[in-house]
């Protein structure tokens, strides 16, 4: 009777009673952090248009922005079909990974989960390799081939990890098929990397490092769809998440289909963390760290709360990470995900480290 249940309807009114010594109220109040991190979220935003090898003042910024003459044509140039787009796929996809991320790590009860423990992204990065270490990764055609043929493993992979989810009862063991699968599939790239030639291996590695650059403008609709759908299935799905936190066995005692949202969250997770992949290539830290850093934060479990504070941090670590790997006023570009790492995992430690230990 239970799975019979739709998995956004319980059958106790009384259901905060039964877990609030579980989900620990914010210390901070959530209407004033959200509004401080949209605040800082936007200011961050705009300068990082202002920053890179051509700097541009940020009256000139806004004044393009609005729909007004550039000084000089060139900025408007580089505004409009360079940093803005950029900007854009960071904010996008620091907010669909760390989304992915916080589904996951309350679907398995595990604060390392993320978007690689499915497979997911080593089923992107095969089909990724497929085309870059045979050589059709070249010009923009081999490059929209590059996103069609990781978006098609990615899909494949999901599509393995639902059949799995339909056939067995345990999170953990779907939690270790998503780890083998992906054991799997970076098996079969390392083996098409040793019999691939030395500009190939190259071009993939580039690729594995991670870029917010090369989104046009054609192709940030579908980006942009899929994230904003994630993000209404991650809001729909904070009271099954929220339950999923007592465990399986009271989640469905209290009414939850866990099998129906098992199935909906991976859905989610996988379309949210493959389309970026696809587009972006693997980035990684964002969606394991940014919800510890929502929880560490504001100090609550409440996925109510955590959804749009998640949604918001992870578009401005984002944007924060390749506003630095831009090295601004030089012709460098540092590899993203190395940003990343380098810049988050310290903050994340001394949160850590701060508030002692706390029960996930």
């Amino acid at each position: 009777m239970a799975n019979k249940t739709h998995p956004l309807k319980t059958r106790s009114p009384n259901l905060p009673k039964l877990f609030s010594k579980k989900l620990k109220l914010s210390s901070i109040n959530p209407i004033s952090g959200l509004i401080l991190l949209t605040l800082t979220l936007l200011i961050i935003f705009l300068l990082s248009l202002t920053l890179g090898s051509v700097p541009i003042p940020l009256t000139e910024v806004l004044t393009i922005l609005l729909g007004g003459p550039a000084t000089k044509p060139t900025w408007q140039e580089i505004i409009l079909n360079f940093r803005l787009p950029r900007s854009l796929t960071a904010m996008a996809a620091g907010s669909a990974l760390a989304l992915s991320g916080l589904q996951l790590q309350a679907l398995f009860r595990n604060p390392l989960a993320g978007p690689s423990v499915l497979g997911i992204n080593a089923g992107a990065s095969l089909g990724a390799a497929l085309i870059v270490l045979t050589g059709g990764g070249v010009g923009w055609l081999g490059q929209l081939s590059v996103v069609g043929a990781a978006s098609m493993g990615a899909a494949i992979a999901m599509i393995l990890v639902l059949l799995m989810a339909h056939q067995v009862r345990s999170s953990l063991a779907l939690l270790i098929f998503g780890l083998m699968l992906g054991y799997v599939t970076t098996a079969l790239v390392t083996i098409l990397l040793h019999f691939s030639r030395r500009e190939q291996t190259l071009a993939y590695l580039s690729w594995t490092f991670g870029s917010f650059n090369g989104i046009t403008w054609q192709q940030m609709p579908i980006l942009l769809t899929v994230v904003i759908v994630g993000l209404l299935i991650s809001q729909l799905s904070c009271k099954p998440l929220n339950l999923l936190l007592l465990g399986e066995e009271q989640a469905m005692s209290l009414g939850l289909s866990v099998t129906v949202v098992r199935c909906y969250l991976i859905f989610s997770a996988s379309l949210l963390a493959g389309s970026i992949t696809a587009f972006c290539g693997p980035i990684a830290f964002l969606g394991v760290a940014v919800p510890h850093l929502g929880r560490s934060l504001f100090r609550t479990q409440d996925h109510r709360l955590l959804v749009p504070i998640v949604t918001l941090l992870g578009a401005l670590l984002a944007l924060v990470a390749n506003s630095i790997a831009q090295v601004p006023g030089s012709q460098t570009v540092l590899p993203l995900n190395a940003v990343m790492a380098l810049l988050g995992a310290p903050v994340l430690i001394w949160l850590m480290l701060k508030q002692g230990k706390q029960q996930f």
